[in-house]
């Protein structure tokens, strides 16, 4: 039975196989249905022997009534392993070797007959699995660091604009905040108004989502999800397949800005049902799927996952927005103390040119003689009196 273009849930290699298949690259199982045997411990050690990577260790039962179940006796695993957030390990020895990598995927050879892979060709193997992962490490690389540069530049032309039209350049120049990542649409909500590009929802409809933001994420600055309704919006249904998915962050108290992404209805071929009613627990152990039978699944009212690297690309642009309202904010509070310093001025030689006046109508009509005298004692004013 062919696999090829099949998808099988994440549940079919657990976590600890996962570790596992780190430490041990190369796993070669000769027959699932030989019998195990059972290791003798010598009782002065002080702990328990790990078999972790030892090729003599037995296969789990439940993985051996896995490989049955899809007809298959023996099985030859090689692990392909890449660096992980593009941090370059060295080192020689297998910590320093594991450190910072993360387990990419899996190469896996079935056969439906016992059979053994002699140690040389094994060896072979992980070799040439060790070369892959260099190439496919380069390359995942290589995309990561275009994707990043593009990002930048869009980053920088985006602030640049915001220098002098701040907020509304990145959406009525361009490049716009479309360009800084994928998405079908965008919008800002800035001082009750809406700017909208692309694929959007109607403006009344980003207004209640908007409300729904500040109700149910007040303590959050942003949401992002694939699925609004499974997010929990209540008007997830009226927007129709327009728009499915949405990132969107806080730039003031009541602001936002949007990015949407509209459905993608895809097929997904699953070998096996992810969830068969045939297969039963009986609460004591695990126990595989039986059935392999490929089914096929439509994926609908999900648009593409945000990735953490967009992700990171929007975040930056809402703290960037927040530094620039806080320095207009700054701006107009300056403004404003300086404006009111200069009427209390004002206000000020006002209050003591009245004074000063009354202070002369009082002594030019006191009815007794005035005389002004300076510092240094000499008269230098008197009333008419």
């Amino acid at each position: 039975e062919p696999y090829l273009g099949l998808h099988y849930p994440a549940t079919d290699i657990p976590q600890a196989s996962r570790f596992l298949f780190m430490k041990n690259r190369v796993r070669m199982i000769c027959d699932c249905c030989a019998p195990p045997m059972k290791v003798i411990q010598d009782k002065r050690l002080r702990r328990p022997l790990s078999l972790c990577g030892s090729t003599l260790r037995a296969p789990h039962g439940c993985h051996a009534q896995y490989m049955a179940n899809m007809g298959s006796i023996a099985s030859l695993v090689m692990s392909v392993t890449i660096n992980e957030n593009g941090d370059d390990s060295e080192g020689n020895g297998l910590q320093q070797q594991q450190k910072g990598r993360k387990l990419w995927g899996l190469v896996v050879c079935h056969h439906t007959s016992p059979r053994v892979i002699p140690f040389p060709l094994r060896y072979a193997c992980e070799f040439l699995m060790q070369v892959f992962g260099i190439q496919l490490n380069k390359e995942v690389e290589l995309a990561a660091q275009l994707r990043e540069k593009h990002i930048l530049r869009v980053q920088t032309v985006l602030c640049d604009m915001l220098l002098r039209d701040a907020p509304v350049g990145i959406v009525s120049q361009t490049p716009n905040i479309m360009d800084l990542v994928k998405c079908d649409g965008a919008a800002l909500l800035y001082g009750k108004r809406l700017w909208l590009l692309g694929t959007t929802p109607t403006e009344a409809q980003i207004l209640d989502i908007s409300d729904w933001l500040l109700e149910h994420h007040r303590d959050s600055t942003g949401l992002s999800t694939d699925s609004l309704a499974e997010a929990g919006y209540p008007g997830a249904a009226s927007l129709g397949d327009a728009v499915c998915g949405i990132a969107a962050v806080r730039i003031t108290s009541k602001d936002f800005l949007f990015w949407f992404r509209s459905h993608t209805a895809k097929e997904v071929k699953w070998g096996g049902a992810k969830h068969d009613p045939n297969d039963k627990d009986d609460g004591r152990r695990m126990h595989p799927r039986s059935s392999f039978k490929a089914f096929l699944e439509v994926v609908k009212r999900r648009s593409l996952p945000w990735e953490d690297v967009e992700m990171d690309a929007i975040h930056s642009l809402q703290l960037i927005l927040r530094d620039s309202f806080q320095d207009i904010d700054d701006s107009d509070n300056k403004t404003m103390i300086h404006s009111r310093l200069n009427d209390l001025r004002l206000q000020g030689i006002d209050e003591l040119s009245a004074v000063t006046n009354e202070m002369v109508r009082l002594i030019e009509t006191a009815t007794v003689p005035i005389l002004a005298i300076d510092s240094n004692g000499l008269v230098n004013g008197w009333n008419t009196k």
